[in-house]
């Protein structure tokens, strides 16, 4: 049996159900699932619990999709969504285990999306942002830095994406060829 690849999904804590941004989360949370990966998320509110609800809005969705990785020590902390919640009492370090996902989707963002952003870039993950205000549409069609994170991929970039078809497309084209993993200093 396959794994399923996780996907984490980042962004603005505070949006609220009204922003258009809390409304793309949602959508992609559902269509992550329905292309049978798991999402990934700091399990808290905004952007996070809109892809977390979303994912369970999904008629493929199945205990153990959801994970939420809590910068705190309570588990009560978590979106109610979530199925699996790991609460870390590491604070804004809980961002480099966010990042480990298989890929990392941006949508919007403050300067805990900027860190999700930069380790997930240093780690080789496949990025994909949304061209919308905040991080994610300033690092859209982008390279953070001038590395060359894989030598056979010369178009490697923060992949630019308006809506969830987009950002799944991306993942499911992509992701067989994002599989190197950042290896620790000895």
């Amino acid at each position: 049996m396959d794994k399923k690849k996780m996907i984490a999904v980042i962004g603005d804590a505070g949006v609220q159900e009204t922003d258009k941004k809390f409304r793309l989360a949602f959508d992609l949370g559902r269509l992550l699932i329905d292309a049978g990966y798991r999402v990934v998320t700091g399990g808290r509110g905004g952007i996070m619990v809109a892809a977390s609800a979303g994912a369970r809005d999904s008629e493929a969705w199945s205990p153990g999709d959801i994970i939420a990785i809590l910068p705190g020590n309570d588990p009560e902390e978590a979106n109610p969504a979530a199925d699996i919640v790991i609460p870390t009492g590491l604070d804004i370090a809980r961002n480099m285990i966010v990042a480990q996902a298989d890929a990392v989707i941006a949508i919007g963002g403050g300067a805990g999306t900027l860190s999700e952003i930069a380790m997930a870039w240093s780690m080789k993950r496949l990025m994909v942002a949304y061209r919308v205000e905040g991080w994610s549409g300033q690092l859209a069609d982008t390279k953070i830095d001038n590395r060359q994170r894989y030598r056979d991929d010369r178009d490697d970039r923060v992949f630019g994406v308006d809506n969830a078809f987009e950002a799944v497309g991306i993942i499911d084209e992509y992701l067989p060829l994002y599989n190197r993993r950042q290896r620790a200093a000895v």
